[in-house]
């Protein structure tokens, strides 16, 4: 696996990472499960099973959906970007899970883009939209895979040829998927207060008139933001048969 990514990091990365040329989205992943990890971290972290089944295409897709989204806004252009989509950068792991600092991504604009004031502006409004026309496709799915899996813990109840592990597994997996999508309400909403605090902060440093269009950009996230609650199954997960359980790299 190493191998492997250490081959893919000195290859043009420009196709491989969730936007392409210049900031404009890419839907064209490494690997079908390049972003499997997203529901089995979502699940290790709040201290539940990971599930042994294989992805469903909409459950693939909705992993595939949440990795913008939880990504850091300015990670994206990285070079070593497909080692982060594989989740196995430490610094990523920690940026992901440490406590939140709104500062961050005001700290970001004004040291990476000393260009000029305009730039500043123009990059805080192209990362804010580009969050803005992913939101619907995410939870599109997840209200897709909601419906699913609602439809899944109510068939559990009804077949009774199903052993242990299968019934745990199918368990687990309504949990990652419930876990992944409550991640991705909560990231949006720290990423939004993130912009806001750059935006304020950048307006009284270097005011310019394009502070207006930034505040609206910002103000239309968090309404989309606030137009998609939490769609998530709580899954009643029973103890693990020893043969299912499955250890998070």
């Amino acid at each position: 696996m190493l191998a492997a990514l250490s081959i893919l990091a000195i290859v043009d990365l420009s196709g491989c990472s969730s936007t392409g040329d210049y900031g404009r989205l890419s839907d064209v992943p490494v690997t079908d499960d390049i972003h499997s990890w997203v529901g089995e971290e979502a699940a290790v972290r709040a201290g539940q099973p990971i599930s042994a089944d294989n992805l469903t295409d909409d459950e693939r897709t909705l992993r595939d959906l949440a990795f913008p989204l939880i990504e850091p806004s300015y990670d994206r252009q990285r070079w070593d970007a497909v080692v982060y989509e594989y989740g196995t950068k430490k610094s990523f792991q920690r940026k992901l899970w440490g406590p939140f600092d709104q500062t961050a991504y005001y700290r970001h604009l004004q040291a990476e883009l000393l260009r000029s004031t305009a730039a500043r502006y123009n990059q805080l409004i192209d990362d804010i939209r580009n969050d803005i026309v992913r939101i619907e496709p995410f939870f599109m799915a997840a209200r897709r895979i909601a419906d699913l899996d609602r439809r899944r813990e109510a068939s559990l109840a009804q077949i009774g040829s199903l052993t242990p592990a299968e019934r745990f597994n199918a368990q687990a997996r309504v949990g990652e998927n419930s876990l992944t999508i409550a991640w991705v309400r909560h990231s949006l909403d720290q990423r939004c207060a993130g912009y806001r605090f750059a935006l304020e902060h950048l307006a009284a440093a270097e005011p310019e008139p394009i502070a207006a269009e930034a505040d609206r950009a910002v103000t239309e996230l968090q309404q989309r933001i606030e137009a998609n609650p939490v769609v998530v199954v709580a899954p009643r997960i029973a103890a693990a048969p020893l043969a299912t359980r499955k250890i998070s790299q």
